[in-house]
Parts: C-alpha cells; sequence; structure tokens
C-alpha cells in the first residue's frame, strides 16, 4: 500500500472519528407548552424552551396531561408507580431525577403506557439540565427540564388541577455552534484558503520559471547552433564527383541522390547532407542525423557560449583514457592544445571526436 493511500485511510479514519465525536456531543432542546385553569377559571398558557432531549430518546412531539408517581416523586420500581394503566387519554409522566437510571424511570412510565416522560432535575439545581443517556428506554419520547420548572407543573398537579404538556422540537446544540467554534472554523477556513491559494500561485510561478527558463535555453540553443551552421563547410557537387556516381550516397533526411549542382552542407564528421534539408534539423536538433555527432562541441560553440557565462566553478573537462602498448595517457577532450608532446601523439581520424 502506497504512503498516499495510507495518508489517505488515516485522514478518513480522524475524520470519522471526529463524525462520531461531533453526533455523541450534539444534542437537540424541546419546546415545552403547559396550559391549565386558574382559580379564576380562566385559561393559562406558558412556553418555554427548556427541556433538553435525552440522547437515546426519538426527536418527535408529544402531548397529554401531566402525571405524577403515586408515592416517590423519582418514579423508581417494578410495580405501577402511576395511577394509569392506559394511553387512552394520552398523558405525560413527570419524575423527579434520583434514586434509579434514566432507564429505569423512562421505563416504568413506558410499561403503564405513558407517551412521553419528563424528568425534573434535583432540587438546588435550578434551571440547569443535563444530556440524559438512557439506551435501554430508546423508544418514548424523553426530556428533562430544571427543577424550578418541574416543581411549578408538580404543586398545580398536587393541587389537583388538570395540566396539559405538549413537547416539541427545538434547536441543535454542539460545539461548533457556540461563537468560539464559529470564530475557529473562519481563521481556520481562512487559513487553510490562504495556504491553498499560496501553494498553487507557487506552483504556477515555478511553472512558469522553468518553461520561460526552456524558452530561454532553446533560443540560446538555436543561436549557437546558427553559429555552429555558418561555420561548416558548404560545398557544390560537381559532375564526376564521388557522391553524384554512386548510388550509396543519399541524403539522410530526404532520402534523395545527390545530383551535380546540388548545394550540400559537410557536418565535423564528414557526412554530407543537401544544405537545404540539413540546417532546420541542425537547428532543432544540433546532431548530426547519422551518428548523432553534437555540432555545437564538436565546433566549440557551446563552450565559447560557456565562457562568456561568468561562473566561479571551474569548467568541466572530459577526459579519455587510452591504453595500448605504451603507457596510458589521460587526454582531455577540451585541452586539445595541450603542450605535453605525450599527449599529443593520439591523433584520431574523427575530427567531432578529436
Amino acid at each position: 500500500m502506497g504512503k498516499k493511500t495510507q495518508h489517505g485511510l488515516f485522514l478518513l479514519l480522524c475524520l470519522s472519528g471526529l463524525v462520531h465525536c461531533s453526533a455523541a456531543v450534539l444534542f437537540w432542546t424541546a419546546m415545552v407548552e403547559i396550559s391549565y385553569v386558574n382559580s379564576n377559571n380562566k385559561t393559562e398558557d406558558r412556553y418555554c424552551e427548556c427541556g433538553v432531549y435525552g440522547r437515546n430518546s426519538p426527536l418527535a412531539k408529544a402531548s397529554g396531561i401531566v402525571a405524577l408517581p403515586k408515592g416517590d416523586p423519582k418514579g423508581c420500581g417494578q410495580d405501577p408507580v402511576y395511577n394509569r394503566n392506559s394511553s387512552s387519554p394520552a398523558w405525560i409522566a413527570l419524575v423527579k431525577r434520583g434514586n434509579c437510571t434514566f432507564s429505569d424511570k423512562i421505563n416504568a412510565a413506558k410499561r403503564q403506557g405513558a407517551s412521553g416522560v419528563v424528568v425534573y432535575n434535583v432540587d438546588g439545581s435550578g434551571n440547569s439540565t443535563t444530556f440524559m443517556a438512557h439506551s435501554d428506554a430508546a423508544d418514548i419520547v424523553a426530556i428533562m427540564i430544571g427543577n424550578v420548572q418541574g416543581m411549578e407543573v408538580v404543586n398545580l398537579v398536587k393541587n389537583g388541577t388538570d395540566v396539559h404538556m405538549i413537547i416539541d422540537l427545538g434547536s441543535p446544540h454542539g460545539p461548533w455552534m457556540d461563537s468560539y467554534w464559529i470564530y475557529f472554523l473562519s481563521i481556520a477556513f481562512f487559513i487553510v484558503t490562504a495556504a491553498s491559494i499560496a501553494y498553487f500561485v507557487f506552483i504556477s510561478a515555478n511553472r512558469l520559471y522553468n518553461l520561460r527558463m526552456q524558452r530561454r535555453d532553446e533560443r540560446r540553443l538555436k543561436s549557437e547552433a546558427k553559429k555552429a551552421i555558418g561555420r561548416l563547410q558548404v560545398r557544390k557537387l560537381k559532375t564526376g564527383d564521388e557522391e553524384t556516381t554512386s548510388d550509396s550516397h543519399l541524403c539522410a533526411v530526404c532520402i534523395d541522390a545527390y545530383k551535380p549542382g546540388d548545394v550540400v552542407t559537410v557536418l565535423t564528421c564528414d557526412h554530407i547532407f543537401h544544405k537545404a534539408c540539413i540546417e532546420p534539423w541542425l537547428l532543432e536538433k544540433r546532431t548530426c542525423p547519422m551518428c548523432k555527432c553534437d555540432i555545437l562541441k564538436a565546433l566549440g560553440v557551446e563552450e565559447e557560449s560557456k565562457e562568456n557565462i561568468p561562473d566561479e566553478s571551474p569548467p568541466e573537462v572530459t577526459v579519455i583514457t587510452v591504453a595500448g602498448g605504451e603507457p596510458i595517457y589521460d587526454v582531455p577532450l577540451s585541452n586539445p592544445e595541450s603542450p605535453d608532446p605525450e599527449r599529443q601523439q593520439h591523433i584520431y581520424e574523427n575530427r567531432a571526436f578529436e
């Protein structure tokens, strides 16, 4: 598995872990509406977004008459704890937190037909709530409200007032919905965007620079090739020349036989071609089509260009080793004018190689 694949899988695992963690801390508020008839025979309605859905509760609507446990307000135990044994008319259990798990409280009300369960917090906690976890009781609407709101409803019910309650879905809340998270995500988005733009600008500038350098090198090489072409020997073939009498002599560029009167160019490797054929070739390739001999190096044009360019590093010297019956000599090709007579004794027929 390649490194890029491993990095991709690692990033995917991190993102999936982040999604699971985000889902675990996401919670929904509940809209709680109560209505009852007061002592003056007037209907009072109260409405607040003061509840929190349990972690395992369906995000659904529930409504009904509020019912309290018979004895212990915390509603724990296997025995029936409410004075209701059916779901008609619909009723909602209002139970206090404590003594047993949230799942036990919710299941106790569910067994007796409650359409929803409201758990209010312990004494002294004000209107604070917590995010309930009740994995063993997941098929009934369950929310938590603050102690102050819960005790108000409890007192009404204990005084004989029928309280009708409606539970509806509120709004989602999570860490990324906090203002600090918004600032953090905005800054992170800006940094990532700026880094991406900087990266693409750098890549584009680098490509443009390389393209510019490549074009400059091409122009320089063409200019050097023109200089080299100007130094090549040009002949006009005559009747009786070997090139015009033998069928084995062909121009390797156009594959035509030479005729008297043709103007040919003689390369440094002694290969000849039609002048009109070889010059465009040399401008682009700068080598002999047959033996690949570099005319720039053979004529020293490239070396002259290098001498014109200031360079603190010493020039490269190409060295060949000649071995034979005599002692071994190192012959530098870039310095054929060496005064050493022993180094001058090796003469080569190929002038390009020399």
